[in-house]
Formats: structure tokens, sequence, C-alpha cells
């Protein structure tokens, strides 16, 4: 997953790009951070952040700059558990569906429905205590939680916040305060997290793995700062941005808006390599918005979901990722170090007055050519695509996305298994669709897509459906037999 911020490491820089900023790190060093996921859980004016970092590279302690509009606090910031986005992800991630022609002779009895199935923080030079003197820089507080040690910082001039960066061992390149003057000027703060490799944990392979920060704050506009991110961004990176709130979908205000192809009929070799279908599919859509587009992949309540490759999210999982600062749902946060009572939760309980949210799933592929603003979104009027009637007939046409009363959008591709049997009536009946003899269908749900394979698939060759948009004739209906 992905790194909201300016990640820097001491020693000779060795860069490499990252969400919202770059990574430095020692003298040949490899470091790969190839996509990133946030969340925000939006209510009022109030936003709960939760960013996912994975890091790949030396164990040096490095750290993490991140743009927000105001001072943070220790009560505004916690860690969570490394997989807090497993289940958000695979709920909201494109599906891959399969239907099974049931006899043509015999109507089916009943429908079949799909299953919902240490160390201090890191020492100032002398004159930063405070206001640093000529610099313009200030430490408006200082705090540990989990492995991080932070530091949130005001600054008058990009100028010496970059001077201040460089005094305190934070080794960042030359030029740096370009990048850093549009987050000056706007007078936002700077929220430095310095990482105590001693505390880290490491994956089956010995690999660092960041626990996940989450942090809230109050702002009238919901703004991802992705900027610094360009300052050496040299390939492709992937952002996944899931919006939860009470009412509304979201989309982008400054930059154009498509919905993935949707309820597209595939052939079976997809089931294969669902991924790199899924991967081809995105490309070819970016390409037709000249790559400087966000895709909308998903939106829909958050209690429900159909078909559903996991369960719904839960009141644990709102509670995760906000609903106990914004709604005052849980008595603690699960899966958190930072265990502890939280605002109006009953003493014996663990949640409070639980409620659907409507999540959005937006998704980009950028590099410096494509992507020169922060993101800002905006609330959007609710839409229906990639849905169908329980029978697996498709409700829209291939692609079709429609205003509706509420949200029911999805990416959904559909595999079907056509009658091949025996037909032993006059008067046969096809179309009525169902699960495999015997069992139950799955959903399958494409996850991990910035390393899915790329270039290898051929969409006129393996999509059914007729979808002009793409430049896709579609492929002939399998014969019966007669």
């Amino acid at each position: 997953m992905r790194k909201l911020a300016v990640v820097l490491v001491w020693s000779l820089p060795s860069v490499a790009s990252a969400f919202c900023g770059f990574f430095v790190s020692g003298a040949d060093a490899k470091l790969t951070n190839n996509a990133s996921q946030v969340v925000l859980m939006r209510k009022g004016n109030r936003t709960v952040m939760t960013m996912s970092n994975n890091y790949k590279g030396p164990t040096e302690d490095f750290a993490m700059v991140v743009p927000v509009p105001v001072v943070l606090h220790k009560q505004d910031v916690k860690t969570l558990e490394a997989n807090v986005f497993e289940h958000i992800d695979a709920l909201s991630a494109p599906r891959l569906v399969e239907y099974w022609e049931q006899d043509p002779c015999f109507r089916p009895r009943e429908m079949d429905y799909d299953k919902m199935g240490g160390m201090p923080p890191p020492a100032p030079s002398a004159s930063s205590a405070g206001s640093s003197d000529g610099l313009g820089v200030k430490v408006e507080a200082r705090f540990t939680v989990g492995e991080y040690e932070i530091v949130i910082l005001s600054a008058r001039e990009a100028n010496g916040l970059e001077t201040w960066l460089k005094l305190s061992k934070y080794r960042i390149p030359d030029g740096a305060a370009a990048a850093l003057a549009p987050y000056v000027r706007s007078q936002m703060k700077f929220f430095v997290a310095k990482v105590n490799i001693q505390k880290v944990k490491r994956d089956a392979h010995g690999l660092v793995v960041l626990s996940p920060l989450r942090f809230s704050f109050e702002s009238q506009e919901v703004r991802l700062p992705v900027r610094l991110g360009l300052i050496n961004a040299e390939s492709k990176q992937d952002l996944i941005v899931y919006i939860l709130h009470p009412d509304s979908r979201f989309e982008t205000a400054n930059y154009p808006n498509v919905f993935i192809p949707t309820n597209l009929e595939v052939l079976d070799d997809v089931r294969k390599g669902f991924g790199a279908f899924y991967a081809q599919l995105f490309d070819e859509t970016m390409a037709k918005a000249n790559n400087k587009a966000v895709v909308t992949e998903y939106a829909w309540q958050t209690a429900s979901c159909d078909p559903c490759p996991v369960p719904p999210l839960q009141p644990e999982d709102l509670v995760t990722l906000g609903d106990d600062v914004l709604s005052g749902a849980a008595a603690r946060v699960p899966g958190s170090p930072n265990r502890g009572p939280g605002r109006g939760a009953p003493q014996g309980g663990f949640f409070g007055n639980f409620s659907s949210w409507v999540l959005t799933r937006l998704h980009t592929r950028y590099d410096k050519q494509t992507l020169s603003e922060d993101l800002v979104f905006r609330q959007a009027r609710p839409v229906v695509g990639g849905r169908s009637t329980f029978d697996g007939t498709s409700m829209e046409m291939p692609g079709e996305v429609k205003p509706d009363s509420s949200n029911n959008f999805q990416g959904r591709y559909i595999i079907r298994h056509y009658w091949n049997g025996a037909v032993a009536c006059q008067n046969p009946r096809f179309n009525v669709w169902g699960g495999p003899p015997g069992g139950e269908r799955a959903t399958h749900a494409a996850t991990d897509l910035a390393n899915a394979p790329r270039g290898g698939v051929k969409l006129g060759k393996v999509v059914r459906s007729s979808l002009p948009q793409l430049g896709l004739p579609g492929l002939p209906v399998p014969q019966r037999r007669k």
C-alpha cells in the first residue's frame, strides 16, 4: 500500500517517488512504493484521515512530512493495525461474478441469490526550539504515537522550512522549497513523523511494516496534498481514495471524473488473470481521458453490497476509520494500540448508535505530467451502475451509469457459462441464469491493482459485450445445442 507524505531518510539521498512525497535513503539503496491508499471519513467540516504506508528499503530511521490544515495534538493521532485497509479494499474492489445457464427445459423453482455471504523525537537545531531565529519555523506540538515521533511545525517561508529540516538532519533534495511554498502560503501546518525503526513490525520476509496513521481535523474543504509527491516522480503511481460520508458520494472538483466501464461480459479466461484484465481496462479508460481523470470504481451504502466479495463494513470497521470521533460510536478503536475510552460511549459497551455511510472509491494513476494540483473533492449526486437482477441478467446496458435516488454503483464483470447440454423439449427457455450445478458461485475481487501485470491483455479478445467508447465490438454468443 502507500504513503501520504514526504518521506525522508538520513544519509546520502537515493530517491524514489511516493504519494504526496518522496523517499530518500542511503546511497544505492532501493526503495519501493508504487501505490497509495487513503480513507477520508467526513461529517460536517470534520475529517478523519487514515493513510497506509508500505515501506521497502533500508532500516535506518526515516520520517514523513504531511501538510495539514491545523495544528494536531496527541489526542488527534492514532496508529492502527497494518491490515486496516484490507476489508474496505476487498469490499469496494472491482468484482468478477459467474453465472451458469440453467437447463432450458425446466423453469427454476426458486431464485438463486448472491451470498453475502523509546527514542526521543528528532532533535531540532539549537535555534529551532519554539520559533527558529531567522527561519520563521515554529514547533507547535511534539508527541509520540506508536513507532512515530511526531513534531507539528508552522512556517512563514518555504526556504526557512527547507533550511530547518536540513539543520534538523532531515535529508531532502535541494529545491524542495518550491514544492513546499504553496502550502506555506496557504498557512498550512506540517506534520513531521519520524519513524523509530526499533519499534516497527516486520513481515515474514523481514520487510518493515509501518502502522497506518489516523488523524482528525476541521476543514471546510476535502483536499489531498499530492503536489509534494511530484518533485521526483519518475514512474506512475497508483492512488486509491476511499471517502465515507453519511449521505453523499464524492468526486473530484478540479479533475475530470469518469466511471469505470461496468456490466461487461467477459470470457472464462479472464478468471485466470482478473487483475491483469482490470488493469488493462482501467489503463484504457484513463487513456481516453488523456490520463488526467479520476475514476469512480464504487459508490454504495456500507451496510450492504450485491454481490459481496466480503461482508459489508461492520460497526467496528467504521469505528476504526473514524466513527468514534465523528459520531461517538464506540468505546475504543479495535485493533489499535491506542485503546481507551471514546467520547460518548457506554461504560460496558463497545458500540454506540451505528448507521450506514456512503462509501466512494476513487482511483487514479498518475505521474508528474498528468497530476499537477492537489486533489479537491466535492459531494455528487447518487448513481446506479453495475447491477443485475436476481436471475443474473443485466439491468443496464454495458457501461451504463444513471442518476438514481441512492448510490448503487460498482465495477462488475460477468462470466456466463452457456448451456451446452442436450435440449430435450420443443420450447426451450434460454437465458435463465443461476449458480453452478451442485454448488455456490463465488465473487472474486481485484485487489493489489498497482502490482497487477500490465499490457498483456487484449480487451477485444476477451470482452464479449459491445463497448463503443473503448472501441470494443463484442464477441459472439456461443451457439446452444439443438
